[in-house]
């Protein structure tokens, strides 16, 4: 496959040195054409990305929707998981009364106990990822809800500036 590939690319090679040499006005032309397709065909790739400003905090603070459902998150690079509010998970209609809470998580606010599920559904901006391992902490352990690495780790990349934070899926 690649070595006809490479045949290919050989013989289209060949193909326009000689029509540069016999005829610069038609190569030239032929040129131009082909940068232009191959310019709308990169520019019309739909862009998945979402630029998050930082707060006057320090923090990135962003909308999310959990299974269709807006919820403010903060993002955390050193949180494993996407980590949800038990009152966040109750809106997002997510199964609560099946939770069981045997996950030690470490947080800011000292051990807690949590309870794993998957989200089916969680977008930001125009990303979007199905099937995102979460944690739910109990009722009033946490005020903010966590967008953790479960969901970075599925983008293209992520890179933090001084006054923004880019976020890229792939395409």
């Amino acid at each position: 496959m690649i070595r006809g590939f490479l045949i290919v690319v050989l013989v289209v090679s060949a193909v326009a040195i000689l029509l540069s040499m016999s005829n610069p006005v038609a190569f030239a032309s032929v040129k131009g054409a082909l940068i232009r397709v191959t310019d709308h065909t990169v520019k019309s790739k739909p862009v998945r990305a979402v630029e998050i400003a930082r707060s006057d905090g320090g923090e990135f603070s962003l909308k999310a929707k959990i299974n269709g459902i807006s919820t403010p998150m903060v993002i955390d690079t050193g949180a494993t998981s996407v980590v949800l509010t038990y009152e966040t998970a109750k809106a997002a209609g997510l199964p609560l009364e099946l939770l069981d809470y045997s996950v030690d998580v470490e947080t800011a606010g000292g051990r807690v106990r949590a309870a794993r599920l998957t989200l089916d559904r969680l977008s930001v901006g125009k990303l979007v990822e199905r099937s995102v391992p979460a944690l739910v902490v109990p009722r009033g352990q946490m005020k903010s809800n966590l967008l953790g690495m479960s969901f970075l780790n599925r983008l293209e990349s992520w890179e933090v500036r001084p006054d923004k934070l880019m976020l890229r899926g792939y395409p």
